[in-house]
């Protein structure tokens, strides 16, 4: 099974722009069922890889993630991306998770902290910095992740790219960014990103809205910004949850065609388990390569 990395290096070579899917099993209450009729859709449209997400909000989903993402690189040939998050997390049970995907054949992770649990205590990693080497000396291809807005505990953008400098030289050879609705914000990024010296490809990560109550907890944790479109959007089908729904995949399909046109390096879809979502977007960018 490829590496991410060498996916983006086929990428750079022939000028393509990888496109890319998540799944989650949210609080543990994916099926392996479920998940393999999602992935299978995903599948279908024939992504560059597959990240499954590890233990959202400690959820205890962590077995789940690995046994998803060995499913889907058996069953339909795709590479898959496994999340592992480090907060309170022990060398040993990192130990214990670096020897559970390499038993499932895994070859990509991508590095998180992850959120802080109720009650959280440090344990022997601080941050993904901390976790990418070890990850990296087991002999994973490690992707971190990246805040175009800044991540919601720092407020310096000069010190988010640097942290991100540190990603890189701590052995991370992908960055998948968290969402954003702006892709001005984006671009910001990119040229202050190239301008402290990191060469890995970035990958630009866009969720759809779908509801208001879901842009105002992704705006609560992520510290997303919302730009006036949004927000007419949000007044325009306030009363009308369907429109509403179907305007927040139009507009993050604009946001992936946009990105695309701007020579982004990557593009990755946060399907919110619904391979809706990543028809639309893959239908979106297609039509717009051919126009």
């Amino acid at each position: 099974m490829d590496t991410v990395e060498n996916i983006f290096a086929q990428a750079r070579q022939t000028g393509a722009q990888p496109v890319s899917f998540e799944i989650f099993p949210p609080k543990g209450e994916l099926s392996m069922e479920s998940a393999r009729t999602i992935a299978q859709e995903l599948a279908k449209l024939d992504p560059a890889f597959i990240s499954v997400t590890y233990s959202a909000g400690g959820s205890g989903n962590k077995q789940a993630t690995a046994e998803i993402a060995a499913m889907i690189q058996d069953d339909h040939d795709v590479p898959a991306v496994a999340h592992l998050t480090c907060a309170g997390a022990s060398r040993q049970s990192i130990s214990t998770a670096i020897a559970g995907m390499k038993d499932r054949g895994i070859r990509n992770v991508l590095a998180l902290r992850g959120d802080l649990p109720e009650g959280y205590e440090p344990g022997d990693f601080r941050y993904a910095k901390d976790l990418i080497p070890v990850l990296a000396d087991a002999g994973f291809c490690v992707g971190a992740a990246a805040y175009p807005e800044g991540h919601i505990d720092c407020d310096s953008l000069r010190l988010n790219v640097e942290h991100l400098r540190q990603k890189q030289d701590a052995g991370a050879s992908f960055l998948v960014t968290q969402l954003f609705f702006d892709n001005d914000c984006f671009y910001r990024f990119r040229e202050g990103a190239e301008a402290a010296g990191i060469t890995v490809p970035i990958t630009a990560g866009i969720m759809p809205f779908m509801s208001k109550a879901q842009i105002q907890r992704m705006v609560f944790m992520c510290g997303a910004s919302l730009p006036s479109p949004i927000i007419k959007l949000l007044a325009r089908y306030e009363d009308d949850p369907a429109s509403l729904r179907q305007a927040g995949i139009e507009y993050a399909c604009r946001q992936l065609t946009d990105l695309q046109a701007h020579g982004v390096e990557g593009l990755h879809v946060y399907t919110m388990n619904n391979p809706e979502i990543a028809r639309a977007a893959s239908c979106a960018l297609k039509v717009a390569l051919v126009s």
